[in-house]
């Protein structure tokens, strides 16, 4: 895999598990917590998150293959689910396939899972990644490729990770001014990322439309 596609495999994951954007999140859902308690809930959640990427980027092929789906009709439905996140990042609005539902954030606290749900699942490792996941491991040409795409994720959650774990200092530095611009700017990212896909996967599923 070359560097643009490792580049834009980046910017894909980066814009969908974005630190920065679900740390007002983890922040709400862990008012009264103390500060060691942060950290451990931190490490706890980059750790599930880990462990359910590597699942779906080294099994996921084999999950749609089993109910007879090709990596391309996947690129299509998994283009048009960044993309209703991607609108809804550019106009401000949250996901609940990613954030959970009204009813479901009223309860979060008092889940002892804290961590796995809904924090890791579907907040870090939601539809959006999960697709994205299987997309990249789908047209990973050997092995190489595969861990190229392994260590990309890699980062970003040793990025979730510190942001996470020094939470209360970034809770004081980034403002909502800060916040809001990241959004709208990984919502176009994202987007484009979308159309992509989904252009791309059409492409192969109707040769006739090439």
């Amino acid at each position: 895999m070359d560097y643009y596609e490792l580049t834009k495999a980046f910017g894909a994951f980066f814009a969908i598990m974005n630190p920065f954007v679900n740390l007002p999140i983890f922040l709400a859902l862990t008012t009264g917590f103390t500060v060691a308690q942060q950290r451990m809930l931190a490490m706890k959640i980059t750790l599930f998150s880990a462990i359910m990427c590597a699942v779906i980027l080294f099994a996921g092929q084999k999950i749609i293959g089993f109910f007879g789906i090709t990596v391309d009709q996947f690129r299509i439905a998994g283009g048009a689910v960044l993309a209703h996140i991607a609108w809804s990042m550019l106009n401000g609005k949250e996901v609940t396939s990613h954030h959970g539902t009204d009813k479901e954030q009223t309860h979060m606290s008092d889940l002892s899972a804290l961590a796995f749900y809904p924090i890791t699942f579907p907040m870090i490792v939601g539809p959006g990644t999960i697709a994205t996941l299987i997309i990249y491991a789908g047209h990973a040409k050997d092995l190489e490729s595969l861990i190229a795409i392994g260590v990309v994720v890699s980062m970003i959650l040793v990025l979730l990770f510190v942001v996470l774990f020094f939470a209360s200092f970034f809770g004081k530095v980034l403002t909502s001014t800060m916040r809001v611009i990241m959004t709208r700017l990984m919502g176009m990212i994202l987007l484009a990322i979308a159309v992509e896909m989904i252009v791309a996967g059409v492409t192969v599923v109707l040769p006739g439309l090439a």
